[in-house]
């Protein structure tokens, strides 16, 4: 029978036990494991990762081995298999997806072990970031665990999701509470409860996030979001996902108007392993219907069932299965109100005279500023929250667009450059240029908050999500270009100060007309002013300093303009400056456009002979592929086969099968005959053809019998000469290797090797290493006999050439290379 929340297990149930043991963790303990799973996650190598490969990194850093001085330190042994039952995955995904993710990125080092017989066993794995930790011997890094402390996070791992072990003489290990949550998912659920548990104080309530969160996932899923790092709706299913497997219980703190409270979220597992679960809860989590203290369906106090969602609430633990609960009338002190908006938090305390959170004490003035007289007492010993008025005092139906703590936090998460734009325009909800109320906009993302808070007060102008996104996306191709001239690190900077450069030039924001276009085509993109890729307005990304190739253009430029001044001057000595002046103006602008006319007329002809080029290419690939049409409609010079490319596959078979009894009879004549005599060569290859041909012809009479095709018999006769060239090579070699040339060689190399005999540990080893050499040189001098007997033999009559016209193939060739090469006359500049 399942043990109700909060309820201990009875002496003899060992998995409870264990498992209560297992959450029971003292402050200290638990701040350290909480550290280091925050460090290991947030390493430049796993940060970046899903969470099927961030969970595999816990696990194995919670088995790894503590320092102790052997070779096997920090190193934690596990198979792909039992890997993927820690991550609830299959072994195929782990392997695939997994392990190369940490890999590739350098968060993780493995060695496949294997056994005696060669088959691998396991995998050593090397956490990256402990092994630096270590190696840095600071005993205060986060990662830089004891060994009692991996143990206790392992088993904190092991209560949470392990998949249970039965080991053979000891006491078996129960599976953990999402052991049977597996497929997708899984590991997201697993990774979020161990740094849910690990946030977790001895009470049971998770420590929620403080701020403005968004009012659809609430203040809950926003917490896991950020344990996580991921969005808060993706945080929200992961939460509901965990509610549903009953370790988490979501409630909203009990109010005495019955009305929402602040809204909770419980770990039941360490609340029940500390004994702590509190009496609402436990009735909503266990098999006992208690009535609540307001119903499950109301919002307000009688608010439709959707409403919860239309402000923004989590709603209550176990108020989403509705259907059997019976029928609650209203509360008969309430009544009826409209629904309020979240802006504080609704509380009164016991003592007030009842329960509508709007009236005011007897006696107030009734001017709306007194409505705050009975919302600033808080209840339940908390301090008490205040309303703030702002822009005249909005009360609950009045929503100001921007508070002033939103301004301050906004002030205090802004670097500089962004809290001096955000002085100057409104980011938030003040009006824009164009008088319109704005809504708010988001900050930029992370790897681009340098960049694009050069120029805050356009991107506040930004309200659409798909303008931002398109910006982003320019801003990051231009980083990523920066980034190879100059390197990442300066890139953000770099771009920043273009885009400060260039809105100076515009005469600062409030010229900027349509700020999407701008930063688009005027201030994000580089401005080509030369050919060199390193310049960006006159100045080196690379070095900071002047662009020479520009000082060289200008040079030029100033060049042309004294020119033609000093034309002027001399051919116009007696008329006034001012005249002087309008010539020389004149005369310039004609100078300029004959270059611009140079210049395109060179482009013009760069563009034709590009043409030209192609077009020759082409007319040349053309005849090259007719040709080669024309030399595969062959038929076979030898059997007359049509369409055989002037050579069948059967033909090509036997003119290599004569070659290789032509090769073969000439190893067995250097070998055999006498290389001085020509009829004793033609003797012997003659009776060594004989030979050869035999046997060809008893393979093909066996693999006719066997009805083989024409092919598959000039393959296996050919296979056939190529085993009986081998047989006789090798006869070749072992003839010549008792010749006395052979003795003599092997004879110096046995002496040579004895004469090195102190070298060795005894006698016997002199003497077998000297028997190695004296054999290998005996077949070295062999071959190498073979080898120039072989060549001292008479050539071979050449075969008479077929065609005597040329290949039209490779003619074809050669007119495609000759036309992509001819070099052509520019035109003088």
């Amino acid at each position: 029978m399942p043990l109700l929340p909060g309820q201990r297990s009875a002496p003899g149930h060992h998995g409870e036990s264990s498992l209560d043991d297992a959450l029971r963790l003292g402050r200290g303990m638990r701040l350290r494991l909480l550290a280091a799973v925050r460090a290991l996650l947030s390493d430049p190598s796993i940060a970046g990762l899903k969470d099927a490969p961030k969970l595999a990194a816990v696990v194995l850093y919670a088995k790894s081995r503590a320092p102790q001085g052997r070779w096997d330190d920090n190193l934690s042994s596990i198979w792909g298999a039992e890997l993927g039952r820690w991550l609830g995955m299959k072994e195929s995904t782990v392997h695939h997806k997994v392990l190369p993710k940490l890999r590739s990125s350098g968060a993780l080092r493995t060695q496949e072990v294997r056994n005696a017989l060669g088959q691998p066993t396991g995998l050593n794995c090397l956490v990256m970031p402990l092994w630096k930790a270590r190696k840095g011997r600071d005993a205060r890094h986060p990662l830089a665990l004891s060994k009692a402390e991996l143990a206790t996070l392992l088993r904190l791992c092991e209560a949470l999701f392990g998949h249970g072990w039965t080991p053979e003489g000891r006491e078996p290990t129960p599976p953990g509470l999402l052991a049977d949550r597996t497929g997708k998912g899984a590991a997201t659920d697993r990774l979020g409860l161990l740094l849910m548990v690990l946030n977790t104080r001895a009470s049971g309530w998770l420590q929620l996030c403080g701020g403005s969160v968004k009012k659809r996932e609430g203040r809950g899923a926003t917490t896991l979001a950020r344990l996580l790092g991921c969005s808060p709706a993706g945080a929200r299913k992961v939460l509901a996902r965990l509610t549903e497997a009953g370790v988490v219980a979501r409630q909203r703190k009990a109010t005495a108007t019955r009305m929402h409270g602040r809204g909770r979220v419980m770990l039941l597992p360490v609340a029940r392993a500390y004994g702590r679960v509190l009496a609402p809860v436990e009735g909503v989590s266990g098999s006992r219907a208690v009535v609540s203290q307001r119903p499950d369906g109301a919002v307000g106090d009688q608010a439709p069932a959707d409403a919860a969602a239309s402000l923004g609430m989590p709603g209550i633990y176990g108020a989403a299965d509705t259907e059997g609960a019976e029928d609650r009338e209203r509360p008969d002190g309430a009544e009826l109100h409209a629904d309020h908006a979240p802006v504080v938090t609704p509380v009164v305390p016991q003592q007030l005279s009842c329960g509508f959170s709007g009236e005011a004490p007897s006696g107030c003035c009734g001017r709306p500023e007194c409505a705050c007289a009975r919302e600033d007492q808080a209840g339940d010993g908390e301090e008490p929250a205040r309303l703030t008025l702002v822009d005249g005092g909005p009360l609950r139906g009045e929503q100001p667009q921007q508070s002033q703590t939103d301004e301050h936090d906004q002030a205090q998460g802004a670097g500089p450059a962004e809290q001096s734009s955000a002085a100057r325009v409104p980011t938030a909800g003040g009006q824009g240029s164009s008088g319109q109320q704005r809504g708010r906009v988001p900050r930029p993302p992370s790897d681009l908050e340098v960049v694009l808070g050069a120029v805050w007060p356009l991107w506040a102008r930004l309200e659409r999500s798909g303008a931002r996104c398109r910006v982003i996306t320019v801003a990051r191709q231009e980083v990523a270009a920066i980034s190879r001239v100059a390197g990442p690190e300066v890139a953000p900077q770099l771009l920043a100060a273009r885009l400060e450069r260039r809105l100076a030039d515009q005469a600062g924001p409030a010229a900027v007309v349509d700020p999407v276009g701008w930063l688009i085509k005027r201030g994000l993109p580089r401005r080509v002013d030369c050919t060199d890729f390193r310049c960006d307005e006159g100045l080196r990304m690379d070095t900071g300093g002047h662009c020479e190739t520009c000082a060289y253009l200008i040079a030029d430029r100033r060049g042309l303009r004294a020119q033609i001044a000093a034309q002027v001057e001399a051919t116009m000595p007696a008329e006034t400056p001012k005249e002087r002046r309008v010539v020389y103006e004149q005369q310039l602008r004609e100078a300029v456009a004959q270059q611009q006319v140079d210049a395109l007329a060179r482009w013009e002809w760069a563009a034709a002979a590009q043409q030209r080029r192609s077009e020759a290419a082409a007319v040349a690939r053309a005849k090259a592929e007719a040709a080669d049409a024309a030399r595969q409609a062959l038929p076979c010079t030898d059997c007359g086969a049509p369409r055989a490319a002037g050579l069948c596959g059967t033909c090509g078979e036997q003119r290599a099968l004569a070659e290789l009894i032509r090769s073969t009879t000439r190893t067995v004549a250097a070998a055999w005959a006498d290389i001085t005599d020509p009829a004793d060569i033609a003797a012997v290859r003659a009776q060594a053809e004989a030979g050869i041909q035999a046997d060809v012809d008893r393979v093909r009479a066996q693999m006719q019998a066997q009805g083989a095709t024409d092919q598959v018999i000039a393959v296996a006769a050919r296979l056939a000469v190529e085993s009986a060239a081998a047989d006789y090579e090798s006869s070749a070699v072992a003839l010549l290797a008792r010749g006395p040339e052979a003795d003599t060689e092997a004879r110096l190399a046995r002496e040579a090797t004895m004469r090195r005999a102190h070298h060795f540990d005894s006698r016997a080893a002199a003497q077998e290493a000297a028997a190695q050499a004296a054999e290998q040189a005996r077949q070295r001098t062999a071959r190498h006999l073979l080898t120039n007997r072989t060549a001292a033999l008479p050539a071979d009559q050449a075969p008479a050439a077929r065609h005597d016209e040329p290949d039209p193939y490779a003619v074809a060739a050669a007119q495609v290379r000759a036309a992509i090469t001819r070099p052509e006359r520019r035109p003088a500049a």
